[in-house]
């Protein structure tokens, strides 16, 4: 079930099986649960125009308005339309049985019966801390409730209730419903509080208090009736409204130093004085628990010591399935509606019509119904073969192109370079399979995947575009070119100087093979002229490239030097091959200087001097820094040579002082010369040339740039 955050549209779509990774379970799916709340603002949100979706989210209109002002209006529009294209998969409460576990899976076997949140779909891959078994005495159908059990329930426990305290739970959709039954498991006195009648007999069922706020009945009066005049000891709001009241509320009805605690969406205007004078505390519940949204907890497995933290996300699913097979949570009653996947489009006509609704639950077809088998298909053809069509390939000596990766850049940038430069789009490929699905149908791709095998054994395929995890680069690359084919494999082309000695050898066992690596740059217009401009120079070359490379956090996979490779290898590569590209020599020495706290004689991890000397007398300077302001353009270069200057501002501008017939070159918009470098690679595979660039000097970069990050400890 995919959503598009461009429009709002809802789809079935079909999508090759993922590939199952490193820690993770590949997981056939029996029932889902649709968030109605949570799904409806994501659809609301892509139905929405321009200016609400900007109103909504204000924070990233500062990061587009500072996009604007350094790389221009239309790339910027460019990358929000693609970013806004990406097709969204909905859902994340999920159960079903073990297809597969991927290599270090311990504590599941196959077909067992787990929890996860994985999306609506027929097959879902989950990392294995986001799973959890499924007891014996409870049915799938209850099961599909426990993702949203599991936000009530860390609520709760940042509220620390104890035996007896009053507690409101102001929003009684499904995370509130289940915040009371939870509340009531732990002893305590509940009201709860809503506008919905039927909600609101569900709460009393469930052994609440209620307050009806569509029959103008007084929460403030409530709340203190239930705590005999002292004040609630606690209130959770799992209510979803933009308006400050329920938080104004909270603190009213609250007692000296009570807790509050937002589970939903609230507004966040607070008034001093209702926090001031009882003490309040305030706290944002962040979803499933401890471990949420950390990379090494969610992604690499690695699980918090049980003796520091007793509970984490996947501690919390147990939780609630435990409290679920004691029949202390009783999910039947908010069951409303029941839809086969299929029919899916109905559910979400529920979400966002009149209607009532609760707890839409989706099932999927039973391995009678579809086995295992036909699920696992690996491969969708989008459109006939080439060869299909009565087109002989023998005429036709495009290059043939499989994409490995579909994610931002490669549909932003490198797919339509590739497609502008006549390639044949044969098939692309992506781990989960929706944004293989997505690339495919956007630019008329004959196929998609999730398994790369096939597409080394496809012998219509003479092109390989490596668009991948850093990671997965090298590998990539070594079994791209035993396989025969061309590579293209965007930056960096590995992490380790051993990787780089692999694919020498590669390279020296497959000479016909064309290797490039995406150091576009240096096929930019501005410094096609400034090598021109260059060429009756004999003068050294003084070089500053100043890049206000900006922060990432230190949680960011580019970060992770076992991933991403670090910045130095990640980005700064680039400069590095530039520089040497524009000195039309080879680096002799290389150095690099942090920046240092003064304080606590810390160094800084991604701002530093990195400086070049080259064989024929020039010097390279790259001033990498992430500590800068947005608002200033990011690349900068500046050529002292024989008394003139060249200034390269943003590829967008290029001055020069002190040459004879050139003082400028401006152009309308940016251009780092991708569409150029794509379209030289594709030249040489069409017409059987020799490569204009030089794989040497490539892959002498790319060693240099390991080099340096390895002096960055």
């Amino acid at each position: 079930m995919l959503q598009s955050l461009k429009t709002g549209a809802t789809e079935i779509a079909d999508v090759p099986c993922p590939t199952v990774k490193h820690g993770q379970l590949l997981i056939r799916s029996t029932h889902t649960l649709v968030s109605v709340g949570t799904e409806r603002m994501l659809v609301e949100f892509g139905k929405a125009g321009w200016i609400d979706k900007a109103r909504l989210q204000p924070e990233k209109v500062r990061m587009v308005l500072d996009k604007i002002k350094t790389d221009g209006l239309l790339p910027t529009v460019e990358a929000v339309f693609n970013k806004l294209d990406q097709p969204l998969p909905l859902g994340y409460c999920n159960v079903g049985t073990v297809l597969e576990l991927g290599e270090g899976v311990g504590g599941f076997a196959k077909d067992e019966r787990v929890v996860s949140n994985g999306n609506h779909a027929e097959v879902v891959c989950v990392p294995v801390n986001l799973c959890a078994k499924v007891p014996a005495s409870v049915p799938d159908e209850d099961a599909a409730f426990t993702v949203l059990g599991v936000i009530a329930l860390q609520g709760i426990r940042l509220v620390h209730p104890t035996l007896g305290e009053s507690v409101v739970v102001t929003g009684l959709g499904l995370v509130g419903l289940m915040t009371v039954q939870l509340l009531r498991a732990h002893g305590c006195r509940v009201l709860g509080i809503d506008f919905d009648v039927a909600k609101l007999a569900l709460a009393r069922q469930f052994g609440a208090e209620v307050v009806d706020l569509s029959a103008g009945e007084d929460a403030i009066s409530a709340a203190s009736r239930l705590s005999r005049g002292r004040g609630v000891d606690a209130v959770i709001i799992t209510a979803s409204t933009k308006s400050n009241a329920p938080v104004h509320q909270a603190a009213l009805m609250s007692r000296k130093r009570g807790r509050i605690v937002l589970v939903g969406v609230t507004g966040l205007e607070l008034s001093r004085a209702d926090f001031y004078e009882k003490e309040l505390s305030f706290q944002v519940s962040c979803s499933y628990g401890p471990g949420r949204h950390d990379p090494n907890y969610e992604e690499r497995g690695q699980d918090y010591p049980f003796g520091f933290v007793r509970w984490t996300e996947q501690r919390n699913f147990e939780a609630v399935l435990d409290m679920m097979a004691d029949g202390r949570i009783n999910v039947k009653p908010m069951i409303s509606h029941r839809f086969g996947i299929a029919e899916a489009d109905q559910a979400y006509s529920l979400v966002t019509g009149d209607m009532p609704s609760l707890g839409i639950l989706l099932s999927y077809p039973t391995p009678s119904q579809k086995s295992d088998a036909a699920l696992r298909i690996a491969t969708v053809e989008l459109s006939p073969k080439l060869s299909d069509s009565g087109i002989s390939q023998a005429a036709s000596p495009r290059a043939t192109v499989a994409f490995l990766g579909a994610g931002n850049y490669a549909t932003a940038i490198l797919i339509p370079a590739f497609k502008a430069a006549d390639a044949r789009l044969r098939i692309v490929a992506s781990a989960g399979g929706v944004s293989g699905v997505h690339a495919g149908r956007k630019f008329g791709f004959e196929a998609t995947t999730t398994d790369i095998g096939s597409v080394f054994a496809d012998s219509s395929i003479n092109t390989v575009v490596i668009a991948t995890r850093h990671d997965t680069h090298a590998n990539l690359v070594c079994e791209a070119l035993r396989a025969g084919k061309h590579v293209f494999v965007e930056k960096p082309i590995c992490l380790a100087t051993s990787h780089l000695d692999q694919i020498s050898a590669c390279l020296a066992e497959n000479p016909s093979q064309l290797l490039m690596i995406g150091f576009n740059r240096r096929f930019a217009p501005h410094i096609m002229r400034i090598k021109s401009l260059l060429a009756s120079q004999s003068d050294p070359l003084h070089m500053v490239m100043t890049v206000n490379a900006g922060a990432i956090p230190k949680t960011h996979w580019t970060q992770d030097r076992a991933i991403g490779g670090g910045r130095i290898v990640g980005e700064a590569c680039h400069f590095v091959d530039l520089l040497m590209h524009i000195s039309g020599s080879t680096i002799t020495a290389e150095s690099i200087v942090r920046l240092r706290d003064p304080t606590s004689g810390q160094l800084f991890a991604d701002s530093g001097t990195l400086t070049l000397e080259f064989q024929n007398g020039s010097l390279g300077v790259i001033h990498y820094l992430a500590n800068g302001d947005k608002g200033v353009s990011k690349e900068r270069l500046e050529i002292f040579c024989g008394g003139r200057i060249l200034q390269l501002d943003n590829f967008i501008k290029l001055r020069g002082w002190g040459w004879p017939h050139f003082s400028k070159m401006n152009l309308w918009r940016q251009n780092k010369g991708a569409n150029e470098c794509v379209a030289e690679f594709v030249r040489c595979i069409t017409t059987g040339d020799a490569p204009t660039w030089s794989n040497a000097e490539m892959l002498q970069a790319s060693r240099v740039a390991i080099a340096l990050e390895a002096r960055m400890t």
